[in-house]
């Protein structure tokens, strides 16, 4: 079982991989489930745009695409990010990148252990376990503070 990343961009390096693996490893098992495998593709707007037509008939930008290959309490899945929208948005809510990524990365992870966010009180349970996730990151990982 593993968390993998690839990088479809040709030119994006994630922060460090290591503290990432353990702080995802972490949120899946604070809530009873066990880590499967998991594959991040970071790429850029265009390929994250053809796959949203392809594979879910939705013609719009988006930051990430989750899909969902969970067996019972076995985390697995395919987690795609557009480097440029995370970018694009840390701007828009004039928070760092990293921070930005981060919260990418769980919300992913979170869609996968069964949170939704399609209806807007959905979508403020999303935002919470973020910021709780983020919470834990700062915990976790005190001298790799987020700027």
């Amino acid at each position: 079982m593993s968390i993998r990343f690839f990088d479809e961009t040709g030119n994006f390096n994630l922060i460090d991989e290591k503290y990432v693996k353990r702080w995802i490893t972490a949120v899946i098992t604070s809530r009873n489930m066990t880590v499967g495998n998991i594959n991040y593709l970071f790429c850029d707007d265009k390929y994250l745009i053809q796959v949203n037509r392809q594979y879910l008939n939705h013609d719009t930008y988006t930051d990430i695409i989750t899909f969902d290959y969970v067996v019972g309490s076995l985390v697995s899945g395919d987690i795609l990010i557009s480097v440029e929208r995370v970018k694009e948005n840390a701007s828009i809510l004039d928070l760092s990148f990293e921070e930005e990524m981060l919260r990418v990365l769980i919300h992913g992870v979170l869609h996968l252990l069964g949170q939704e966010d399609k209806t807007e009180k959905d979508a403020r349970e999303m935002r919470s376990m973020e910021n709780e996730s983020i919470g834990l990151w700062r915990e976790m990982f005190h001298e790799k503070q987020l700027s």
